[in-house]
């Protein structure tokens, strides 16, 4: 790695950058201190780290990389109640409004970066929104409204519009979640957003990424026992979960790692499974649904860690990935980039259902044949229909539009089935999961008879353990009676010899008298 480091030059580092090939800045000077599941985000050419966790510590500073003179610097934040007199007030505030935070989440809005959530010593009860102003430096907490949920870590962030969806995250007390929270950013207020169909199981330490502004992604992440590799969508308009077919490349279960949107691409860097980093970098084709792998690290590369962070940025004109930090057995402090492979980019639907295409149809048939009733005006010398030339006549125009009206009832009938058929698959779902709720019914009423007849076995198996040691007993006391009834025996018949033996001396002692 050092000998990459001396190939670059500082002054002109990102002219030799590769594609898709990950390569350590060099850094000439101090660096920021090492940390995993911080937050980070990109503004003007320049990097902001802002707090994290290392060695069990969480951290309050906020870092600066430029990423033209690659140098870091630390920003000194104030709040609105600084005052040059009293220092140790000043401290105290300054600890009240921006605390040591570790697996917040952190967004740029206007000019501010907003930190949403995350852990710290004296985490409240329900999320904080806190803020750093970009260009006074002073920080402090926004006061939200609304339907504000719980304080957690671990949680995913997306931005739509002016409203930022929090999903899933791990509570201060260690449970986990997985609800759906919406803040306004106009407003500030928050609302609890109602869906359908099944939500992703509770996870915390994934990834979220938003794709024409209509359709939320959820990959990855963890349970206390279990990782995650699969991918749930939600749509925004209809707000329906799904869990669709991916195609592509293999993806294993990973939390803790990183991702970033561009275009329809989003990028996966690094997490891992709590024993072995992930290696490769994924991207998802959001439009396609398509997974592929972009490159790859060596094994115990500082890429291959959790809690790392990866932005996007635009330097001398390249368009670049920009990681940092993360643990992988020890904690990071690299900066890698990565020059981004141009490519087009192009904006169609997830979802392309029969119903979905003939509606299409629809509406394009129905616009054609507006535009084409409009030509009845007589038209100019030289005027054009749909991009065709002036050849045709007007009858042959009017055949083709009596042929997109037809070819319109077509497509309306075959929207109509498809409603029909997916009204159908919608109540056949229904008995399902009624079938399953009973079958679930059931099945616990058996498991708690298998519980009853188990404590009845067990009682059982007590009372034969205290029989068999009656029985041995009883066995030990019939010996010993029979040993006494011998004992006895023996006895009687010595007593008879005796008196049989004194009776006999008493006659001849008599007759010899």
């Amino acid at each position: 790695m050092e000998e990459i480091r001396k190939e670059i030059d500082v002054g002109d580092w990102h002219s030799n950058l590769a594609h898709d090939e990950w390569t350590p800045l060099p850094v000439p000077g101090s660096r920021a201190s090492a940390r995993y599941k911080h937050a980070a985000v990109v503004v003007d050419e320049k990097l902001y780290v802002v707090g994290g966790s290392r060695n069990g510590r969480y951290l309050s500073d906020v870092q600066v990389f430029d990423l033209r003179s690659l140098t870091w610097s630390s920003l000194k934040l104030k709040t609105e109640s600084s005052t040059s007199e009293n220092t140790e007030e000043d401290d105290g505030s300054l600890r009240e409004a921006f605390p040591a935070i570790s697996d917040h989440r952190m967004l740029k809005w206007e000019n501010k970066l907003l930190l949403i959530g995350g852990h710290s010593k004296k985490s409240p009860d329900n999320m904080s929104v806190r803020f750093i102003d970009l260009e006074t430096h002073l920080c402090g907490v926004i006061d939200a409204s609304g339907n504000v949920p719980v304080s957690r870590g671990g949680h995913s962030i997306t931005l739509v519009g002016s409203q930022v969806f929090v999903f899933g995250g791990e509570d201060k007390k260690r449970r986990l979640l997985n609800d759906l929270h919406v803040l306004d950013l106009v407003t500030m207020t928050w609302d609890v957003v109602e869906t359908t169909q099944t939500r992703p199981v509770p996870r915390f330490d994934h990834t979220a990424a938003a794709h024409s502004d209509r359709y939320l992604l959820i990959f990855g992440g963890c349970s206390h026992s279990i990782f995650f590799s699969d991918l749930h969508i939600l749509d925004l308009q209809t707000m329906e979960w799904s869990q669709p077919h991916v195609q592509g490349d293999v993806v294993t279960p990973r939390a803790g790692h990183a991702a970033i949107t561009i275009d329809e691409n989003c990028y996966i860097v690094g997490g891992g499974d709590n024993s072995t980093g992930c290696l490769e970098t994924l991207v998802l084709n959001m439009s396609k649904l398509v997974w592929s792998t972009s490159t790859h690290v060596e094994a115990r590369h500082p890429l291959a860690s959790e809690g790392l962070s990866v932005c996007s940025a635009s330097v001398f004109g390249e368009n670049i990935l920009v990681a940092f930090g993360g643990y992988n057995g020890k904690y990071n402090n690299d900066i890698f980039v990565m020059r981004l492979r141009p490519g087009e980019s192009s904006h169609p639907k997830i979802f392309k259902s029969p119903a979905a295409a003939a509606a299409a149809a629809s509406v394009t048939a129905a616009y054609a044949i507006a535009k084409s009733e409009k030509s009845d005006i007589p038209p100019p010398a030289n005027a054009t229909l749909n991009g065709i030339g002036n050849g045709f006549s007007k009858s042959d125009i009017r055949s083709r539009i009596d042929a997109i009206k037809e070819e319109k009832k077509t497509l309306e009938s075959s929207v109509a089935e498809t409603q029909v058929e997916n009204s159908k698959l919608r109540e056949k779902i229904d008995e399902v999961n009624s079938s399953h709720t009973e079958l679930s019914q059931e099945l616990q009423s058996v498991q708690g008879q298998l519980i009853s007849e188990r404590s009845r076995c067990f009682k059982l198996e007590a009372q034969i353990a205290e029989l068999q040691k009656a029985l041995e007993s009883g066995q030990s006391i019939e010996a010993e009676v029979e040993m006494l009834r011998r004992q006895k025996s023996v006895s009687e018949e010595g007593e008879d010899v005796t008196v049989q033996r004194q009776g006999s001396g008493g006659v001849w002692g008599w007759i010899a008298r």
